[in-house]
């Protein structure tokens, strides 16, 4: 396309599609010898003239690059740049998990006096949410999220009485025990003085990888709350459900230990993260306790006959915020903010059973002031903990990669959850603090009915036998229930092994979910099956290489194969792209049998719960069709636990003929 522009009557032709450097030179060389004929005409390469014109057009070809590659970084799916990344999935309303805390149940013990050969409570703790507690291995800190009261005992909360000490068979001394979650992460403080109000102040925490604010206070008492948008004006808090916060919720207490409250907060900030994965804080506009805020009408009231009253809405209704905003909240002035929060996590965070001991910061509540000094000390200085049960849910951050995509989707999904990829979407960008899921499957739900047929279903097994070796048959038929859908979890433990998730991190996911779901729709979160094997082959090496070196090659081969990030629930396991790869490495002249082997490559189910194994039982040679091994019926997932001696390879012989 050409262009046309006049200066006295003479009219000049612009080329504007040309836009490498050969063509920005070839086109500066015909536009000066069509319209400078006499000005220059020495286009030798040589000559200054084109050193010019090379020059312009070494300029034209840069700024064409730099103007395609900032257009390509403006949108999500092409842009590689993490800054950018972030950047626009952020205005997307996603935040990047650029961590993920690792989470566990501790069991805390404490000892009290007998009295009257009962445990005299008067000494019972309130040990405070916020205590440290820290690995003996890795060092790791892990911090409780609850107080733990050992005056109180529930269904939900239980508390075990152990004897503890005795002196003639009567009881001198009680251990209490009473369990609370736990979340791994540094605890920091920081300090940030304002002077005169400035509108959309920012400060930046010093540590990256922030995985929680955990308060955020001024000099004068007041809390600031973290928001999503500076345009949301509430906020949900829980406190606990006793007499003294609700007298009429009380009764049911045991079923809900906490309450949900819904509050409406000028003083608000919202955390933005960065290309360096550090956190910075952004506050509102508004310069005084009177915040520019204009109240949404009341929509039943919308249509009334009350004087005043409007009879539609003008803008856009969002129950989560009642409020509409001129200012986005206080700015803060003359104040000083202590911010507290936690960073840290990933993979490491994941220690082993028994590890997390030791006690760096803990603080205690006593009711009772009238007691034995030295009795209260004692009963201060017994506090332990210990972790029964490995850490799981620690992970790093998402890659560029996985922030693109699950930015898309969050974006498609608009806040609800309504398809099969929405729910897994919502399930993987569960907020670190409330746990990490590794592998997710959604599947309707579907009810037995037993009268109606005699379908012969195969399920993977669970319960031990004598020799951990049973399978269970069932002639059943299923009905499905459009109104549920069972979603499969799983989640990594410290080695990055496939394990259960437990309790805790479910019911935080199906908390989560609550809030996206369809009304109509139920969602129950199951574990799902891992299935355990063993990968055996034999290969034909060409004789000019090293028979050891090439086998090696192939063990590590098979070893990215079953890398565990690129399995999902339900994915089968194609033969014959394990022998493709093992084709492709460098030395492999083909892949044959192994000995006492019907097919190219052979799979073994170890299943052994003693011996590490997940103690799922699985019938491979039934369940192999055409080369393909296919998963059980009930969501599975195969993996190997232990690559370096579950991968076994041998070479045979080579291609002249040469057998081992």
């Amino acid at each position: 396309m050409a262009r046309t522009s006049t200066k006295k009557n003479v009219v000049k032709q612009v080329n504007y599609l040309n836009k490498d450097f050969n063509d920005f030179r070839a086109n500066l060389v015909e536009f000066a010898k069509q319209y400078f004929p006499n000005t220059y005409n020495d286009f030798n390469e040589a000559s200054p003239g084109m050193m010019f014109i090379e020059m312009a057009a070494y300029v034209g070809d840069v700024l064409s690059y730099y103007i395609d590659s900032q257009f390509r970084e403006s949108l999500l799916a092409y842009a590689e740049e993490k800054r950018n990344v972030y950047n626009i999935a952020q205005s997307f309303g996603y935040k990047p998990n650029v961590t993920a805390p690792s989470s566990v149940v501790l069991d805390v013990f404490q000892t009290v006096p007998a009295l009257n050969e009962k445990p005299d409570e008067r000494y019972a703790l309130n040990v405070k949410a916020g205590t440290q507690v820290i690995s003996t291995s890795t060092g790791t800190t892990f911090r409780t999220l609850d107080d733990t009261n050992f005056k109180f005992s529930s269904s939900y909360d239980p508390r075990d009485i152990t004897i503890f000490e005795s002196e003639d068979n009567i009881p001198t001394k009680y251990l209490l025990k009473k369990k609370v979650k736990a979340e791994s992460g540094n605890i920091v403080t920081e300090t940030f003085t304002f002077g005169a109000a400035e509108k959309y102040a920012q400060v930046k925490l010093s540590n990256p990888k922030v995985i929680e604010i955990i308060s955020c206070t001024d000099s004068d008492g007041n809390t600031w709350s973290e928001v999503d948008s500076l345009a949301r004006d509430t906020v949900f808090t829980d406190i606990e459900n006793n007499a003294t916060n609700d007298p009429t919720s009380v009764v049911n207490r045991e079923v809900s230990p906490y309450i949900l409250k819904l509050n409406k907060t000028s003083r608000r900030f919202t955390r933005y993260i960065d290309q360096n994965d550090s956190s910075i804080l952004r506050f509102g506009a508004g310069i005084s306790d009177n915040a520019d805020e204009e109240i949404i009408p009341n929509p039943s009231m919308v249509g009334s006959t009350i004087p005043g009253s409007p009879s539609f809405l003008t803008t856009a209704f969002d129950p989560s915020n009642f409020l509409k905003t001129k200012s986005f909240g206080l700015a803060p002035s003359a104040t000083t903010l202590t911010i507290k929060y936690a960073y840290g996590g990933g993979i490491n965070d994941n220690v082993n059973a028994n590890d997390v001991t030791s006690i760096s910061s803990i603080s205690y509540e006593i009711s009772d002031t009238l007691l034995s000094t030295t009795s209260v000390q004692e009963s201060k200085d017994s506090v332990s903990f210990i972790n029964p049960n490995p850490a799981t849910g620690g992970s790093a951050g998402e890659s560029i990669r996985e922030v693109r995509e699950n930015a898309l989707a969050f974006f498609q999904a608009q806040q609800r959850a309504v398809t099969k990829e929405d729910y897994i979407v919502r399930a993987y960008s569960l907020p670190p603090k409330y746990g990490n899921i590794a592998k997710v499957h959604l599947v309707q739900d579907d009810q037995l009915n037993k009268s109606t047929g005699t379908d012969e279903l195969e399920r993977v097994v669970t319960q031990d036998d004598v020799d951990n070796q049973r399978t269970i048959k069932s002639l059943q038929v299923r009905t499905p229930n459009p109104l549920a859908m069972n979603m499969y979890t799983l989640g990594f433990d410290s080695n990055k092994k496939l394990t259960n998730l437990n309790q805790t991190v479910k019911e935080n996911l199906k908390t989560y979910l609550s809030q996206y779901r369809l009304v109509t729709d139920a969602v129950n979160i199951k574990d799902a099956y891992v299935i355990n094997i063993a990968v055996n082959f034999a290969i034909l090496t060409k004789s000019e290489f090293a028979k050891n070196d090439v086998l090696l090659r192939c063990v590590a081969a098979v070893k990215d194969f079953f890398d565990i990030d690129r399995w999902q629930i339900g994915q089968p396991i194609v033969l014959s792209d394990i022998a493709y790869e093992l084709s492709l490495v460098d030395g492999v002249a083909s892949v044959v049998p192994p000995v006492d082997s019907d097919t190219v490559i052979k799979i073994e189910n170890k299943y052994k719960a003693g011996q590490g194994y997940s103690g799922n039982f699985y019938d491979i040679k039934n369940s192999m069709i055409d080369g393909v091994l296919y998963p059980a019926l009930d969501p599975s997932i195969f993996e190997i636990k232990y690559p370096n001696t579950d991968i076994k390879g041998k070479v045979v012989g080579d291609n002249q003929g040469i057998v081992e």
